[in-house]
């Protein structure tokens, strides 16, 4: 099977993975079934709307076991259902506050557990993974994710996993830099008065976004 670069419908034109071109100004010929793992409300403000403007309804996927504490999971997740049904869009939730799970699994044997970077790699492959077998199992186009709007995130892991798990799910992953537009995201985010987070997710960023 063909993976989403090799596959033109799927493929954004220029640089595989170019800064320089944002989704909504480019018209792709296609209209995909598309499940748009969702990390948060504010983040995906822009995606939903760039990807509308190619004529691509998403159907929402919240899966985010990395998100802790409960307080803060909660908060994203209502905001999300809320936002979701203002947009009449429709949200498949994987409703799992995982954080005993989550832990367990960044410390099992062979993990550098103590490594941002294998905490980020870990984080993606898990949400990314589940979005894949998720619009695998029904039969959706192509999946995504809003990780790929904020310049926060590492792009190039996320795209790298994506990419595994479209080769072993059987399910195209639909590229778009997103990064362009997430300033202006955050602000029709706050104008709206989604809630918006102060970190990443994981009990490990709550720290050092509070220790610094």
């Amino acid at each position: 099977m063909k993976s989403a670069y090799e596959n033109d419908a799927f493929r954004p034109k220029g640089p595989r993975h170019s800064g320089l071109q944002n989704a909504a100004d480019i018209f792709y010929d296609v209209r995909v079934k598309l499940l748009l793992h969702t990390c948060c409300a504010p983040c995906s403000v822009m995606c939903i709307e760039s990807l509308r403007a190619e004529g691509i309804d998403p159907v929402l996927f919240w899966y985010n076991p990395n998100i802790h504490p409960y307080t803060e999971y909660k908060n994203r997740r209502d905001t999300l259902i809320a936002y979701a049904a203002a947009l009449n869009l429709e949200l498949v939730t994987r409703d799992e506050y995982g954080l005993r799970a989550f832990i367990a699994g960044l410390y099992a044997p062979g993990i550098e557990a103590e490594n941002p970077a294998v905490r980020c790699a870990y984080c993606y492959r898990l949400r990314l993974e589940a979005a894949a077998r998720t619009a695998a199992e029904r039969g959706f186009d192509a999946f995504s994710t809003t990780l790929l709007a904020s310049p926060y995130q590492k792009h190039e892991l996320i795209c790298e996993t994506a990419e595994t798990a479209d080769r072993q799910n059987g399910i195209r992953f639909l590229y778009r830099d997103f990064r362009p537009s997430y300033r202006e995201g955050q602000r029709k985010a706050r104008e709206a008065g989604l809630y918006t987070q102060k970190y990443c997710g994981c009990v490990f960023s709550e720290e050092e976004r509070y220790l610094k």
